[in-house]
């Protein structure tokens, strides 16, 4: 039996991260994976360009049963301090909106950075490997694995949720968890997109590939960002983002004119264009094919601006800014970029990411109930929490 100081189970951003500050203070560091290519999801993050941190990232960014678990790890390991790393290496990067930073030139950048780490700390990288059997010891754990028996003293999950399953993801995570006597509370898919009832998709469909700026909301939380109608329903950031406070019967409310008092506006343009039709109008703000569809699903008559009387010009405003859509469900895992929920952090060590009743047990990154937003929040709570385990294990 092969026997290391540190094994760490799964090499993606959280698992690499940690086994690299581990290895570099002296242990001996064994990563196993299960995957043919490791970093999949690293790579493909960002259209191929990794939103690797976010300059805003706080606290207030994360969902989680047990929100002031993640302040320790993100004060300790800042986005400044991987943005620090990231300069070390010479890769370049800019940032895209909101704070979100992205590689100038490709996602592998960020994977030959963590390479390269565990590469000078000696950390040893084992891949594709089928771990069988995890056994606790009196002095740490002994794993069965496909390429025989490894021990260790420190263990650390890093095998991330179930969202993008062709890339290899598992519940495995969770089931360690709940060997050991964790629990894992409900998982479901976040940062994914919508789909629709059919009458909705039946006339949305044809929308697709338009995008508008527009905020989403749900009960009191709303983002502001592009939405995009696909041909299976609505996506874009800012669906994205509200699709992890979203569960499923519930309305969200779009403001497809967030940049505008949009009744004002009618006003002022029945004012100085009062034969111009309403079509006409609002091409001045939206797409021509966006205007056709949207005036027939909204049951709107297209006419001139100055027969409109009464609460009719509300009435346009209120469909464009207080659109209350209920979706049929998300596109589920298969492309969601996170899962919301995991294992449950009232039982694990904020200081240290370690079971507080399994010494030795540590869970980092996503497998745990803690779920960034949309911007580079995922991958940051990847470098806080893998730092952290990689001080103590």
């Amino acid at each position: 039996m092969l026997k290391l100081d540190v094994i760490v189970i799964g090499a993606g951003a959280a698992g690499l991260f940690c086994a690299a500050q581990a290895g570099q203070r002296g242990r001996s560091v064994l990563v196993l994976d299960h995957a043919k290519r490791i970093g999949g999801k690293i790579l493909m993050s960002g259209g191929g360009r990794c939103n690797f941190t976010n300059m805003y990232a706080s606290a207030e960014n994360y969902l989680s049963a047990n929100p002031h678990f993640c302040k320790s790890a993100l004060s300790r390991y800042t986005q400044w301090d991987f943005i620090a790393l990231v300069a070390d290496y010479g890769i370049t990067y800019h940032e895209k909106t909101l704070g979100q930073l992205f590689c100038d030139d490709s996602a592998k950048d960020i994977l030959n950075l963590l390479l390269r780490e565990c590469d000078k700390a000696k950390v040893q990288l084992r891949h594709p490997v089928e771990i069988q059997h995890i056994e606790k010891t009196a002095d740490g754990f002994t794993l069965q694995t496909s390429q025989g028996l490894f021990g260790c003293e420190s263990l650390v999950i890093a095998t991330g949720g179930l969202s993008i399953p062709k890339l290899g993801a598992s519940p495995f995570g969770y089931k360690v968890a709940e060997q050991f006597g964790l629990t894992v509370l409900p998982t479901r898919a976040g940062l994914v997109p919508f789909t629709l009832h059919e009458q909705d998709k039946q006339v949305l469909a044809e929308l697709s590939g338009v995008a508008l700026d527009a905020s989403a909301a749900v009960d009191d939380t709303s983002f502001r960002e592009n939405i995009l109608f696909t041909h299976r329903g609505l996506s874009g950031p800012a669906v994205l983002q509200i699709s992890s406070f979203w569960q499923p019967g519930q309305t969200v409310h779009f403001n497809l004119s967030p940049q505008h008092n949009l009744l004002d506006w009618l006003q002022a343009e029945q004012s100085s264009h009062p034969d111009a039709q309403l079509s006409t109008a609002l091409s001045k703000l939206y797409p021509k094919r966006f205007v056709q569809i949207a005036l027939e699903y909204f049951a709107l008559t297209n006419k001139p601006l100055k027969q409109y009387q009464g609460k009719q010009l509300e009435q346009v405003a209120s469909a464009f800014t207080d659109w209350a859509l209920k979706p049929n469900g998300t596109e589920g895992y298969r492309t969601a970029e996170v899962t919301l929920g995991g294992v449950d952090t009232h039982q694990l060590s904020s200081k240290t990411m370690q079971a507080n009743n399994v010494p030795g047990l540590y869970f980092i990154g996503e497998v745990m109930d803690v779920t960034g937003w949309l911007g580079g929040y995922n991958f940051q709570w990847a470098w806080s929490s893998g730092w952290v385990a990689g001080q103590v294990v």
